[in-house]
């Protein structure tokens, strides 16, 4: 068996790069991945703007008589210049005329026979052209995931289309005669599918594009077909149940027979002892998750979700740490994976286990906030002690 850094590395090496794609700048590419910087085609702000509604000035000329106010200049206006000795009512974001060097807020001024007020400072309430960016700069690096407000200075800097990480396809296969969609009746044996939904709702958060779901019984013929569909449609494929050594198990004969290698079998992580993980001839990824539901989205996050981040472009992140509310035990040979709620104190976020830890307790696993990462040792790990976490 593997340990999880054994088999991350292993799962990163086999990855394939990012596949890059030119999309339309919109909001749907939230979450994305540039694989190409961005430059602007415009300063930002592109000309000086004033940073508040008031009055254009020539700053020396202030603090004497009056000050005509010749015109007045609203956001969008084209710019004009401003002669000698007088002054223009401007709004937020309005050009500066030309010949004016500072803005007095309004609220700073009065107008009695002409604009009359203290002697600003040069420079004051005006946002200099270029302040922000210059034309030709780089306003999003490659790598930068495009969050909103990156979103927002892309649209800002005039750039209308970017180069970002495909979504990787993603197939997914459910293996288990007593399985049946919900919806249907259950006949006596029968449970309703869940692994399904829930992997398919992981590997959207992760940034892929499900092609494909499929229910497959406990049959050695059907197994191999629903993965010969599976590995044509995507470059990604996930099943759950069928990977163990069980007379029902037909996952991995099938995917040796298909042509896809075993890169490795079983890692030493609970839940998840028995993950399988495979690489077919044109790269296509296979993971087999374990059956049970919780095992299943606990090996997705941990696992299958390296791999949609290698091909993403995403980096991984740092796991976030928080302090245990109560003991955990070790377990001497595995890694161990703990549901947990998460829980605000003064000393800053906790975890606090569940009382039932059992893979098969999907409702349970429902209400948990984080998976409590626990190193394979001796004894236990102590409350208050920090320990890095998974946030679901």
């Amino acid at each position: 068996m593997l340990t999880v850094p054994e088999a991350l590395e292993a799962i990163r090496a086999a990855s394939p790069a990012p596949r890059g794609t030119l999309e339309p700048l919109s909001p749907d590419l939230a979450g994305r991945v540039l694989l190409a910087d961005v430059r602007a085609t415009v300063s930002l702000p592109p000309f000086a703007t004033s940073a508040m509604d008031g009055f254009a000035v020539r700053a020396a000329e202030l603090g004497k008589a009056p000050l005509p106010v010749a015109f007045r200049i609203a956001a969008g206006d084209a710019p004009r210049a401003l002669a000698p000795s007088t002054a223009a009512g401007i709004a937020t974001g309005a050009p500066v005329p030309e010949g004016a060097d500072a803005v007095v807020p309004i609220e700073d001024a009065r107008e009695d026979g002409g604009l009359i007020a203290e002697q600003p400072r040069v420079g004051a309430a005006i946002r200099p052209a270029g302040g922000d960016l210059r034309a030709g700069d780089v306003v999003a690096a490659r790598g930068t995931v495009l969050r909103p407000a990156v979103l927002a200075a892309i649209a800002a800097a005039g750039v209308p289309e970017v180069e970002v990480a495909s979504r990787p396809r993603i197939a997914i296969v459910a293996t288990g005669s007593e399985l049946v969609r919900p919806g249907r009746p259950l006949a006596p044996g029968q449970i309703y599918e869940s692994n399904a939904i829930a992997v398919a709702a992981q590997a959207v958060r992760a940034g892929a594009e499900v092609a494909s779901t499929e229910l497959v019984e406990d049959d050695a013929e059907a197994t191999r077909g629903a993965f010969a569909r599976a590995l044509a449609e995507a470059e990604v494929v996930v099943s759950s149940g069928g990977v163990s050594v069980g007379p029902h198990d037909y996952v991995k004969p099938a995917l040796e027979q298909l042509g896809v290698r075993e890169v490795f079998w079983r890692v030493r992580h609970k839940p998840g002892k028995p993950l399988w993980f495979g690489a077919a001839q044109d790269g296509t990824l296979v993971f087999g998750l374990p059956g049970n539901p919780v095992s299943s989205v606990v090996c997705f996050e941990l696992f299958v979700r390296a791999a949609l981040e290698a091909m993403t472009g995403a980096e991984p992140a740092p796991r976030p740490v928080a302090r245990l509310a109560e003991p955990v035990s070790r377990l001497a040979e595995r890694d161990h994976a703990v549901r947990c709620t998460l829980e605000r104190g003064d000393e800053g976020m906790s975890l606090r286990p569940q009382t039932a830890q059992d893979s098969h307790l999907i409702a349970h696993a429902a209400a948990a906030d984080a998976i409590a990462l626990i190193p394979a040792g001796s004894g236990e790990v102590a409350a208050g002690e920090p320990v890095e976490y998974v946030a679901l």
